[in-house]
């Protein structure tokens, strides 16, 4: 006979027993790949993209000329030390440990303005990292410039997503800006597409004005010179636009307002809306302006959105946003892609969802250096052998080598229809294609920061712009083939014009080196196959005695 087995009824109360809360910092360490901090390549090429957006992002709003080193050293197999100095503000004693060991703590996730970082996770991600691989501490030294430098060391207490900072002390020099030192395990250094320097490499294309030295743990010391001293002016705070906002927005919104009145808070809280707007908004709205926005009800809100799709609002302003601009990412492609030819294009602020202005600029670069080398790449023009098209991707100036496939760029970019432009195989041409998308909020995908989504507004001028400096650049291939073509027929003609010579000599008693001659001259001439330079001087007929 079978034993009766006693069931366990597990009640609400035996639930509640099990509850517990948990930090953040607890669950990027066990979710760190949501961070971008899995595989060994990429692993270390995003703590240096972490340590140099910060170091970026300091200088500029210090109105400092960056000037940023960054050291690898292999201390084992798949063991490194990074070692990155700038020269930026610092950090002071209060907030160095928040800045670099508690995640979500920075001064820049509540602050609707233009930066490269945004959630206030990326540093302090990696003191996390060198304490789980290696359990290891970060080091760090830091000053203003102005008085005594500081030395401490700082890891994360996950439990409570606090820093823990230890030998604290002043140091007998001064010193500005920030060096940290983290050792990593589990980490790997290759000189690849998705490797350290290539992504310096592209920090520099997209940051003309930094200078970034890099010593490989090979030893060898690579710097990019900054192309030009003018420093970007300090991003402003920007309100939300009322074309892209969503009904959530603006009940958020309005619960934490100071305005008294909805008509004032719409004012305030929003750009592009004045006196004029709202006497609009009043027309289409079934309640009146001068409510408590406290009180405002999901209905009503859904009226205010629907309201302000139908007014048509003045484009945001491009107040908040700091593009490269136009020739200098003309002149910093000349300097390392060093291309046959290139065409940049900034265009105008637009919006998209969330009421959140962004702009698009667009660098095509020809020939040269331009595109990616391989050595196995069959190309179908001989020129072309072994070279295809290397897509940059930057979101407020920051490159972003990974996750191609998921991101609204490199889809922007398949999108469109090259052959229109010259480009019979775009997977096989000397073409580097440039795209900063510069925002406010970069609608990343992931907390990697590696891709931006592709909203509908986003992708629709991704496209146009592509369109338009592809049109530009279809000139000169168009003309470069030509060329080609024409020399290919000068070649052959000038290849039989001796042996043509020679029989009309022949027949015709002629001399051979006058029929030559001539023979150039209606090649040249007759069938306008000119060399360039040749186009400059004026050719004329040549007449010669017993012709």
């Amino acid at each position: 006979m079978k034993k009766k087995v006693k069931k366990t009824i597990v009640t609400g109360d035996v639930l509640a027993k099990e509850f517990k809360e948990h930090s953040v910092a607890e669950f990027f360490k066990k979710n760190r790949q949501m961070l971008g901090l899995y595989g060994k390549v990429r692993t270390l090429t995003t703590v240096v993209h972490e340590y140099v957006t910060n170091s970026l992002d300091a200088c500029e709003e210090a109105g400092i000329l960056p000037e940023i080193e960054i050291k690898l050293d292999e201390l084992g197999p798949e063991y490194y030390q990074i070692t990155i100095k700038d020269n930026g503000p610092g950090l002071t004693k209060d907030t160095v440990g928040k800045a670099l060991g508690q995640l979500l703590a920075g001064t820049k996730f509540h602050r609707l303005m233009q930066m490269r970082g945004q959630q206030g996770i990326g540093a302090s991600g990696c003191t996390m990292l060198s304490q789980m691989t290696t359990g290891k501490a970060i080091k760090v030294i830091s000053g203003t410039g102005k008085g005594k430098a500081f030395a401490c060391e700082i890891s994360i207490d996950p439990k409570k997503n606090e820093p823990q900072i230890y030998n604290m002390r002043d140091l007998d020099r001064k010193f500005r800006g920030l060096m940290i030192q983290a050792k990593f395990k589990g980490v790997l250094y290759r000189e690849s597409a998705m490797g350290p320097l290539e992504y310096l490499r592209r920090t520099a294309i997209a940051n003309p004005h930094a200078k970034i030295i890099f010593r490989s743990p090979k030893g060898e010391k690579i710097i990019f010179n900054r192309t030009t001293t003018y420093i970007p002016k300090p991003p402003k705070p920007m309100k939300p636009h009322p074309a892209g906002v969503t009904v959530d927005d603006v009940i958020t919104m309005a619960h934490h307002t100071k305005a008294q009145k909805v008509s004032s808070f719409l004012k305030n809280d929003f750009e592009r809306i004045g006196d004029t707007a709202i006497a609009q908004i009043q027309k289409l709205v079934s309640f009146d302006l001068n409510k408590d926005p406290r009180k405002l009800t999901w209905s009503e809100a859904e009226q205010i959105v629907n309201a302000f799709k139908k007014i048509k609002f003045i484009a945001p302003s491009a107040d908040g946003l700091r593009p490269i601009g136009e020739a200098r990412i003309r002149k910093s492609l000349e300097s390392i892609v060093q291309p046959e030819y290139v065409y940049t294009l900034t265009r105008p602020p637009k919006v998209y969802a969330g009421g959140y202005p962004f702009q698009v600029e667009i660098g095509i670069a020809y020939g040269g250096k331009a595109g990616i080398t391989t050595e196995n790449n069959q190309a179908k023009e001989d020129e072309n052998q072994g070279v295809k098209v290397e897509i940059m991707r930057f979101a407020n100036r920051a490159p972003l080598l990974f996750d191609a496939g998921n991101c609204a760029i490199t889809k922007a970019v398949h999108s469109i229809d090259w052959k229109r432009y010259g480009i019979r195989d775009l997977e096989n041409v000397p073409l580097t294609i440039f795209v900063n998308f510069i925002s406010v909020h970069v609608p990343y995908t992931g907390a990697g920061k590696q891709a931006i989504a592709d909203e509908d507004e986003i992708m629709e001028e991704l496209r146009l712009a592509l369109m338009m400096c592809a049109r530009k650049t279809a000139r000169y291939i168009s003309a470069k083939r030509a060329e080609i073509e024409k020399k290919m027929k000068r070649d052959m003609f000038y290849k039989y014009i001796p042996e043509v010579a020679e029989a009309l000599s022949k027949i015709t008693k002629k001399d051979k080196n006058k029929l030559i001659k001539k023979l150039e001259w209606l090649v040249l001439n007759k069938l306008k196959l000119e060399k360039p330079e040749e186009k400059k001087v004026k050719r004329l007929k040549p007449k010669q005695k017993g012709e």
